[in-house]
């Protein structure tokens, strides 16, 4: 396997930061732009980060903690930034979604998770690290198309597009790191692509699903406004699902691995915003 290219993940070394965005003030119905279809399929994706963002941090502690000693040590920095981020990230968008609670949305995406977390009680590790591997590549090539497309939060109150940009950077940053303890807790080729392809379609089963009931609740569901411009977003010539096809196709390659994509973009973007955010701590 050739080594990947240090220049297409210049990312910075991994920091937990500290998100410096009023989550006070309550969200405008319809915060994206006035687009009730893109401001609906982003709140169902906040709906679904707190508890997936728990199971990472839950699956790599404990793949983690079955490394003999030499291995965890070498881990142990790449692991602490990884919790750190994403308990940074399931804390913001808890606070985002209470002000979808109070504008009567309803969060059927993480009882149904919580449901299947169920199967994988018992069974191997390696089973859990996968399945985050699996949805961290979802999470770092959305990433990768919010960072280098403007159009998905096109309009977007600043401080709302600020907090998506942010976290899309900070998922670019730790993309590799649950792959990487996969490997070296021996996972096989089997698993990997099978669970990647069972995530794969649970996560657009459940966007979707998710996405239609907070139109319903918002009562937009039945204009044919929001449709077409989900038909854009979703299936348009620069579309989501045109976007991220060949991304989602890299993992199925065997020489795969997430520090292969480009990673300039989110480290330019918290360059840039640097003044969003304040350091907590570093990995090392």
């Amino acid at each position: 396997m050739n080594a990947p290219d240090p220049a297409l993940h210049a990312t910075a070394e991994p920091i937990v930061r500290r998100l410096l965005v009023d989550l006070d003030t309550p969200l405008p119905r319809h915060w994206c732009g006035g687009d009730a279809f893109r401001s609906a399929w982003f709140n169902a994706l906040s709906m679904s980060f707190p508890f997936g963002e728990q199971f990472f941090i839950d699956a790599v502690r404990a793949g983690a903690a079955t490394l003999p000693e030499d291995q965890r040590v070498a881990f142990e920095p790449a692991i602490k930034a990884f919790v750190g981020q994403e308990a940074t990230h399931r804390r913001i968008h808890t606070l985002f979604n209470a002000h979808l609670e109070k504008q009567g949305l309803v969060n059927h995406w993480e009882p149904r998770a919580a449901q299947r977390l169920k199967q994988l009680e018992g069974v191997d590790v390696r089973q859990w690290v996968a399945a985050t591997a699996a949805t961290e590549h979802f999470t770092a090539i959305l990433a990768e198309y919010l960072l280098s497309d403007a159009s998905p939060l096109q309009g977007a109150e600043p401080r709302l597009a600020t907090l998506w940009l942010w976290h899309a950077s900070e998922e670019t940053e730790h993309r590799s790191t649950a792959f990487d303890l996969y490997r070296a807790l021996g996972g096989n080729e089997e698993w990997r692509l099978r669970l990647f392809r069972l995530n794969t379609g649970y996560f657009i089963c459940d966007a979707l699903r998710q996405t239609v009931n907070n139109l319903w609740h918002d009562g937009t569901w039945w204009r044919l406004s929001t449709w077409a411009s989900g038909w854009r977003f979703l299936f348009g010539r620069d579309g989501l699902v045109r976007a991220l096809r060949q991304p989602w196709r890299r993992y199925l390659r065997e020489d795969f691995h997430p520090s292969r994509q480009d990673g300039r973009a989110a480290a330019q973007w918290l360059r840039d915003h640097a003044a969003d955010w304040e350091p907590v701590a570093r990995a090392v």
